[in-house]
């Protein structure tokens, strides 16, 4: 069990203990790396339902049962501020609920925690989604073995479910040389992180009809360069990120990308996520595609051009798995972000058909 417990009071008036939850959650502040509190919202939640939990090592919450089916979805957000509020239905639109963390993932984890308790399922609330998988990480390396079947919990729309995201590769880009006179012909590492830039970007352009998801999409986040303190030579480094389709693996871009370096220039790799692409076949996904219809749905299946810890799982686990969740995906770390109450009822309802259905089978 875990230390101090915290129960969150929020003052909205909302209706059903499956809606409170969901406010707790995004009423409490969980920034990657500061997801206590958070996590012991959810403690209390199954501890209130008498289920066994607690907070592992690496600050997971975790609430084993059957493991038929594993239900996890992270704790964590971006940072942000944005006020907690329901606000009422406009244009069409259901009552929403506003705060950071409603649709990345904190409706995905509230629902994920309802399903957990109503249908007997394991449940995990993993933690550093949002920077480096840690939690995720952590729990494949902790767990004895692999679940039947694991369902991540990612915004994708009530009636979505997602198959597939592609994978990552990040580094940190360093040249040095001499320092000069700018009236000197020879590049200065600035010049070669550009020149070096440049190739790569080249190497992975494509047709535009291509797409998004079968690409590799190289970006720049970061970039400083100029003379050292001491005067005598030039630096330059570059934060890169590249996402790899499942058509390629890690290995290959960096391969790729290393090919076009100088014998001076370096790349240190300091994050690698494998891409993964699910069958739409498998009983999980079958099960997510009958409790939707059931429900008054109309099935979509998705790829995504992220990453999320599907990937993760995926490297460790030889299960079936599908990514689901309530929400737009494209209000994820977005300045407006809310979720439509009556979305994540239906999510919540799903969940419970779909884990009880894999649990009986």
């Amino acid at each position: 069990m875990s230390g101090t417990q915290f129960t969150s009071q929020s003052s909205i008036d909302v209706d059903g203990e499956a809606r409170q939850l969901l406010v707790d959650l995004v009423s409490t502040p969980s920034v990657s790396g500061e997801e206590r509190r958070c996590a012991e919202v959810l403690v209390s939640y199954f501890e209130e339902h008498d289920r066994e939990v607690w907070i592992d090592e690496a600050g997971n919450v975790r609430a084993p049962a059957d493991d038929g089916v594993l239900l996890t979805s992270h704790i964590d957000t971006v940072p942000g501020d944005i006020p907690v509020e329901i606000r009422d239905a406009e244009d069409g639109e259901d009552d929403a609920l506003w705060g950071r963390g409603s649709v990345d993932a904190k409706g995905p984890l509230a629902a994920m925690a309802v399903a957990a308790v109503e249908t007997g399922a394991s449940f995990v609330g993993v933690v550093g989604e949002e920077v480096d998988s840690r939690g995720g990480r952590f729990l494949v390396e902790d767990r004895a073995s692999a679940p039947d079947a694991v369902i991540n919990g990612e915004p994708s729309g009530w009636e979505g479910i997602t198959l597939g995201y592609r994978g990552l590769v990040a580094g940190t880009y360093v040249a040095t040389s001499e320092s000069g006179h700018t009236s000197r012909p020879e590049n200065n590492a600035v010049q070669d992180a550009i020149a070096w830039w440049s190739s790569v970007e080249a190497e992975f352009a494509t047709d535009e009809w291509e797409a998004v998801f079968e690409r590799v999409t190289a970006k720049p986040t970061k970039i400083q360069g100029g003379l050292t303190d001491d005067g005598l030579s030039v630096e330059a480094t570059m934060e890169v990120q590249l996402r790899v389709p499942p058509s390629m693996n890690t290995e290959e871009v960096i391969e790729i990308t290393e090919g076009y370096l100088d014998v001076a220039d370096r790349v240190h790799w300091k994050d690698k996520v494998e891409p993964v692409m699910m069958s739409p076949r498998t009983d999980v996904a079958r099960a997510f595609r009958a409790a939707i219809r059931q429900t008054g749905g109309d099935p979509r299946l998705l790829r995504k051009t992220g990453t999320s810890d599907m990937n993760v799982y995926a490297q460790e686990w030889d299960c079936p798995m599908v990514t689901y969740g309530p929400g737009d995906s494209d209000l994820d770390h977005a300045p407006n972000e809310h979720l439509e109450l009556a979305e994540y009822d239906r999510s919540v309802e799903v969940l419970e058909t779909v884990a009880t259905r894999l649990l009986e089978e």
